[in-house]
């Protein structure tokens, strides 16, 4: 999750941001500022990776509150101008969104965040990934079943059950769909809406707001997990 803050004078404006951010699924919202003396005295004892900053604000404006910042983090700033485009990007930020933004345009602006990097330096403490196994037993009713973990096509959450999707049969397990995303590689398994989980070496295209699997599966993409999933793909 990427620590972020809105300071935006605008009352419709904020509720915009707060609306998408929200739909992101990828940034949590700190807090909302209506002027930027709040929000330095709020940086003074908290740290955020992202500020969607408005240019046009009372007492300092947004360009002068950025450049008094001696180490800025993240920085999309927001404004119904054009104007002042050419001097914002010579002040290193990420994007430049000229209001009324789609949530479209949105989304663009925030899949051009660089990726966090971990230190490598002292590689001596850096902890052992974690290995998974080839294959798994199911408990499916009295049974316990093997299966080999790349044949599972996709996981459906099914109330207080799920159900395992291979490419010849399906099977009805008795834990919930949040064991599989802790049993399974993140890498390879990736939630893609709020009751599906998919094998990501199955995908065979993306169309749309759907994607396709092994045997012509086709799993709905949620809105709030498709900016997430379409990263983990392409990072892949």
């Amino acid at each position: 999750m990427i620590n972020c803050i809105i300071i935006e004078d605008q009352a419709p404006a904020q509720r915009i941001l707060k609306k998408y951010i929200q739909e992101v699924g990828t940034l949590e919202l700190q807090g909302s500022f209506s002027n930027a003396i709040e929000a330095l005295e709020f940086l003074k004892t908290n740290v955020v990776e992202l500020i969607f900053l408005d240019i046009h604000l009372p007492k300092i404006s947004g360009i002068d509150f950025l450049k008094a910042m001696s180490n800025p983090p993240h920085i999309i700033l927001t404004t119904a101008f054009p104007d002042y485009a050419l001097e914002s990007y010579e002040l290193s930020v990420v994007d430049y969104l000229l209001k009324p933004f789609s949530f479209q345009r949105f989304i663009k602006a925030i899949s051009k965040i660089p990726e966090k990097v971990t230190s490598t330096s002292n590689s001596k403490n850096q902890e052992k990934a974690p290995e998974f196994a080839a294959s798994l037993f199911i408990k499916s009713g009295y049974e316990h079943i093997k299966i080999r973990v790349d044949d599972i096509l996709y996981i459906k959450s099914d109330g207080d059950y799920t159900e395992l999707f291979l490419p010849q049969k399906k099977y009805l397990s008795s834990e919930p769909l949040r064991y599989w995303e802790e049993q399974l590689n993140s890498d390879q398994f990736v939630r893609v809406q709020k009751s599906f989980i998919i094998n990501t070496i199955k995908i065979e295209k993306l169309v749309g707001n759907q994607v396709y699997l092994s045997g012509d599966r086709q799993v709905p993409i949620g809105r709030a997990y498709k900016e997430g999933f379409i990263k983990k793909i392409y990072k892949n």
